[in-house]
């Protein structure tokens, strides 16, 4: 975490864009793939992920109650988004990595990194280039759309003021009931929700905002802390991943990754002509990056927060619910008899 730390403090020092989280994500990235013990204790990880829920949270207000309809025609334009991604996803692996049919599908599929693992695994895939190919894309996300923000919508960092609240500005009474958010985490799990370490704090919270019981935010610091904790997390994925033996995977993967952000660009575009809804969120909200990890460049960036994490958390659950019907479809299109998962003789 140390290193983390530094990284990110280097980073926000020459004022880069989304500093704590990239600086943080590119020195952990680097070590770990220099072979030394990158790592992040669960415990910390969690308790981060539970604080970034409570901080989006926060971001819900009665107004968003007005705008249901226009989220409505987004998130339909999301699902054929998934569909579209993930077709020319697997062609592209297909057709130009060459990979096999049960890998390039797992790997394509954009978003749910422990889920496509497991079941792409499980199928006959390679998990190995399915957990790299898709760490390396949200990774390759972070990167590239806080730049492209910088250079074509005009984000300044240093304009941006600090992250929240100072630790001493915060009411004890606004923080005591943000606290009480966490609960939401174990309710989450009760309730089988995706993600939810932060769905459910995320939850809680935005009811409590809706409601009119607290505008209260976690202080800045905190905040800082889910970036730095969150980018080391990014960068620990890599650990005794030594970057010769796969270069190509990584090659691969930010191709795929490229076409994808292009694909977003369209759909955003297409989505903002017919909803008037801004351009920033769109993109945001249909980027190929990681819940966490597209909240975290949304609260940075000042984009609507609540807007964005709904899609990704929606994204999320079309994609678990969807992906064994869409693989069975695959397969038998592709005339492959579907193997049978570990365990089932």
């Amino acid at each position: 975490m140390a290193l983390g730390t530094i990284g990110g403090a280097l980073f926000a020092h020459f004022n880069m864009p989304l500093a704590w989280m990239i600086g943080s994500m590119v020195f952990c990235t680097a070590a770990a793939m220099a072979g030394l013990p990158v790592q992040v204790p669960n415990g910390l990880r969690s308790a981060m992920i539970m604080v970034l829920g409570i901080m989006l949270g926060s971001a819900f207000n009665p107004t968003i109650l007005s705008r249901i309809g226009e989220w409505m025609v987004s998130l339909s334009g999301l699902a054929i988004y998934i569909v579209v991604g993930g077709t020319l996803g697997i062609l592209f692996l297909r057709r130009v990595a060459h990979y096999d049919p049960i890998t390039a599908f797992f790997t394509a599929v954009p978003g749910g990194l422990n889920e496509m693992v497991l079941i792409g695994g499980a199928m006959g895939g390679d998990d190995r280039t399915i957990s790299v190919a898709h760490s390396a894309r949200v990774i390759f996300v972070v990167l590239v759309i806080p730049i492209w923000f910088q250079f074509f919508q005009g984000y300044d960092p240093a304009s941006r003021g600090p992250l929240g609240p100072g630790l001493l500005e915060v009411p004890p009474a606004d923080l005591a009931l943000l606290a009480s958010c966490t609960v939401g985490a174990l309710l989450g799990r009760w309730l089988r929700l995706p993600a939810h370490m932060l769905v459910g704090p995320m939850l809680l919270s935005a009811i409590i905002h809706l409601a009119g019981l607290t505008s209260g935010k976690p202080p800045g610091v905190m905040i800082a802390a889910a970036q730095i904790v969150v980018g080391a997390a990014l960068g620990s994925r890599f650990s005794g991943v030594r970057l010769s033996r796969i270069a190509h995977t990584l090659a691969v993967a930010s191709g795929s990754t490229l076409m994808l952000l292009c694909v977003t660009t369209l759909f955003a575009v297409v989505l903002h002509w017919i909803t008037d809804i801004p351009l920033p969120a769109l993109v945001l909200a249909f980027a190929p990056g990681g819940l966490a990890e597209m909240s975290l460049v949304a609260l940075a960036l000042g984009v609507d927060a609540a807007f964005v994490s709904t899609h990704h958390i929606v994204r999320i659950v079309l994609i678990v619910s969807l992906v064994p019907v869409a693989f069975r479809l695959f397969r038998h299109f592709t005339g492959k008899r579907l193997p049978k998962p570990p365990g089932s003789d």
